[in-house]
């Protein structure tokens, strides 16, 4: 049950230091990818390079790739940076076959901005040095597909990366040359570095706490076909204000496929926001889109629980559903995997938009509103922590006021959220999936909300629990 812990907050997320602005929001069953065809090669490039990236990721156990080079995976040269069904990262590529190259470790956390640096030299005489991989700032040995001794390139070997062939960005070529094993979640700070290579430090650094941070990479030389995506624009057009825009000073802008300016994102790995958790859910089928900001479930009552527990301060964020919903705290002893309806637990306290909205708090109705609740409203809820209550609003005006929690509910709340069969639910936690019309921060200046954050409330994200929590 990965998850944020307030107490737990390190001073990497304080708003001090190198603040990264912007991810790009990749949803993998909308075919979401940015693509680039370099008009020349750099043959010393195809040999050296350095890729660097901050990824968050969405829907675990699929093959999702990262960033490819060539046009075709049974091409030799073929390069890939990819998660597999295993959740294990791989760097893989083809020669008479495709050999693989892989840290000793998974890649389970959706709650977590995890960093990649791959740094590729098959000119290096020594084999097992062709290929590093650094997470989070530490250097990780290196195995096979098979677990045995990593496959390392043949010295000279040359990869289709800074050819004059597709480099891909949130996916990979397969075998017919057609995008495929889209990535689902979040990349930062995506840096191509052509004829170097570079280790974890020349992107990162540790900060007093031991906590693993970006870094300005500006004064980096990018060579001739790198590039830098900081995910600044917000244009779908491939050009300096393009979600594709490459700010490296090379113009090397890639070509949007399906993403549009709602898939920017202020969820960074410099302010970490909640977001659902796609393995930390009630039983049944329910369907993560969207960043995990997305939830649909097929049949019945299936919760998903945030990834950010609180245990003090004032926190607020807003829903918006297609059916009837349920959304409020529980504690974080509540076994979801082995119940449907939260509504009825003992540890629960949640607001259900039946017969216009009622509160129900340990399996019994402590309250609630005559106001309608309908499909398409925006609901917020603003929980206390401090003093262990929730209010709820609709389309910002207030309906429910400080109704208690859960007695259980003492030290950790967890957030949580569901929708009944066929329902599709969104939550805003602050960095939205969804238009906002309005654009409201908290008093801090974080989030993004459609209606006024109330006066001491703010949004969950590890900046403001670095502050407030």
């Amino acid at each position: 049950m990965p998850f944020i812990l307030s107490g737990n907050v390190g001073s990497a997320t304080a708003a001090t230091g190198y603040d990264v602005a912007n991810s790009l929001r990749f949803n993998d069953n909308s075919s979401d990818n940015l693509s680039r065809e370099p008009s020349s090669s750099s043959a010393a490039g195809r040999k050296k390079f350095t890729i660097s990236a901050w990824v968050k990721r969405g829907n675990l156990t699929a093959e999702m790739g990262i960033f490819s080079g060539g046009p075709d995976s049974n091409v030799s040269g073929f390069y890939t940076l990819m998660f597999d069904d295993a959740d294990k990262l791989r760097v893989q590529y083809f020669e008479d076959a495709f050999y693989n190259i892989m840290p000793d470790m998974l890649f389970r956390d959706p709650s977590a901005w995890y960093h990649i640096v791959v740094s590729n030299d098959t000119t290096n005489s020594t084999s097992a040095d062709r290929t590093k991989i650094y997470v989070n700032g530490v250097q990780r040995a290196v195995v096979s597909a098979s677990g045995g001794t990593a496959e390392q390139p043949n010295v000279n070997f040359d990869y289709n990366v800074n050819n004059d062939s597709v480099q891909q960005v949130g996916a990979r070529r397969n075998g017919s040359a057609a995008i495929a094993n889209y990535f689902d979640g979040y990349i930062a700070e995506f840096c191509m570095i052509d004829n170097q290579v570079l280790a974890a430090d020349s992107f990162g650094e540790f900060d007093d706490s031991g906590i693993w941070k970006p870094i300005k990479v500006s004064g980096l030389t990018f060579g001739t076909n790198g590039f830098y995506l900081e995910f600044k624009g917000a244009g779908t057009s491939a050009n300096s204000s393009g979600l594709g825009a490459d700010t490296s000073g090379n113009t090397h802008h890639f070509t949007v496929g399906n993403l549009t300016a709602v898939d920017q994102s202020i969820d960074t790995c410099t302010n970490n926001f909640c977001t659902l958790n796609s393995v930390d859910k009630g039983f049944g089928s329910t369907v993560y889109t969207e960043g995990n900001l997305n939830a649909t479930s097929s049949s019945g009552w299936n919760p998903s629980r945030g990834t950010i527990a609180v245990t003090k301060g004032k926190w607020y964020w807003e829903i918006v559903s297609g059916n009837s919903f349920q959304v409020g705290v529980c504690n974080d002893t509540i076994d979801f995997a082995n119940n449907d309806n939260a509504q009825d637990l003992t540890g629960v306290t949640v607001f259900y938009n039946a017969s216009g909205g009622i509160i129900r708090t340990n399996g019994s109705t402590v309250g609630g509103t005559t106001a309608t609740v309908d499909a398409n409203d925006t609901v917020g809820f603003a929980l206390d922590m401090d003093n262990k209550k929730l209010s709820v609003y609709k389309n910002g005006s207030i309906i429910v006021t400080n109704t208690s929690l859960s007695t259980s509910i003492t030290n950790v709340a967890m957030i949580f959220g569901t929708t009944d069969g066929g329902g599709d639910f969104k939550i805003n936690f602050g960095s939205p999936m969804y238009a906002i019309s309005s654009g409201n921060q908290d008093g801090n200046g974080f989030g993004n909300f459609e209606y006024a954050v109330p006066s001491g409330y703010f949004a969950l994200c590890t900046k403001n629990l670095a502050e407030n929590g």
